[in-house]
């Protein structure tokens, strides 16, 4: 397949994070660029969402969470600061 460069300026951040992000999904962040071309192409359109969609990590974190909160094993609610700094003091 012929191909051609195609510069983008772009904030360093912002394609470090992008090329992790692709290489974690199995792909290079050119194939995720073509792709998304291709798209654009076809449908003519663009979809950008702001809904949040939560890591597995993120995921893992909540379920202990509930699993202590089913147990019974969370602090609080408190009335008071001083009562929040009690608790942790006792840590």
């Amino acid at each position: 397949m012929k191909t051609t460069s195609f510069n983008v300026k772009l904030d360093p951040k912002v394609k470090r994070e992008a090329q992790r992000a692709a290489e974690d999904l199995g792909f290079s962040l050119s194939t995720y660029v073509n792709a998304s071309l291709k798209q654009l192409i076809r449908k003519r359109s663009v979809h950008f969402t702001t809904g949040f969609t939560m890591t597995p990590y993120l995921e893992d974190i909540i379920a202990e969470v509930e699993i202590d909160h089913r147990r019974g094993r969370y602090a609080g609610p408190f009335s008071t600061i001083k009562e929040m700094d009690e608790h942790l003091d006792s840590l």
